[in-house]
């Protein structure tokens, strides 16, 4: 069933446009054209965030944070494990997902360990990724609040869903 779902929402689409009188190939165009518009605004931005992303992997940095935290997640109830994956996840989704699949193989899909990490990823974001390309869109210069508290609201997820998957 899920083979026809595409192909049955392409036809939804321009059977709905002809019934409305829309030139939906027209339609189509002009929102590739603006779509190209919207990329070449936001390319430098997203280029620099990949490119600190990239940098704070290679530099090792991740891993010294990681084990600067591991204290005081362990306190929260989150295991030490999981601390390089807490420090990656608002930076680097695909940088999150290998750490996660690590996980997997180490400590088995099972493990207490990969059901809070499959949780903190299922749950929280890439906060600088959105976040740069969010606001290199709006054309917004003064952040004020929004980073820190959407890392606040990662990180306290995190701690929650920890300890909602030790009772589990």
């Amino acid at each position: 069933m899920s083979a026809y779902i595409l192909p049955l929402f392409i036809v939804g689409v321009i059977a709905i446009g002809f019934v409305r009188k829309v030139s939906v190939f027209d339609s189509f165009a002009t929102g590739a054209k603006e779509s190209l518009k919207l990329i070449w605004s936001i390319f430098p931005f997203l280029c620099a965030i990949l490119i600190a992303v990239e940098l704070f992997s290679m530099s090792g940095l991740n891993v010294w944070m990681s084990k600067v935290c591991a204290p005081v997640l362990r306190v929260l109830g989150i295991p030490e494990e999981l601390c390089e994956l807490l420090v990656i996840r608002p930076l680097s989704g695909n940088g999150s997902i290998a750490l996660l699949e690590n996980i997997y193989k180490t400590y088995g899909a099972d493990s207490y360990i990969a059901r809070c990490g499959s949780v903190i990823v299922g749950a929280s974001e890439t906060v600088f990724y959105i976040a740069s390309i969010y606001f290199s869109t709006c054309k917004v210069k003064k952040l004020r609040y929004a980073i820190p508290v959407s890392l606040f609201a990662c990180y306290a997820g995190a701690i929650v869903s920890c300890a909602i998957c030790r009772f589990l």
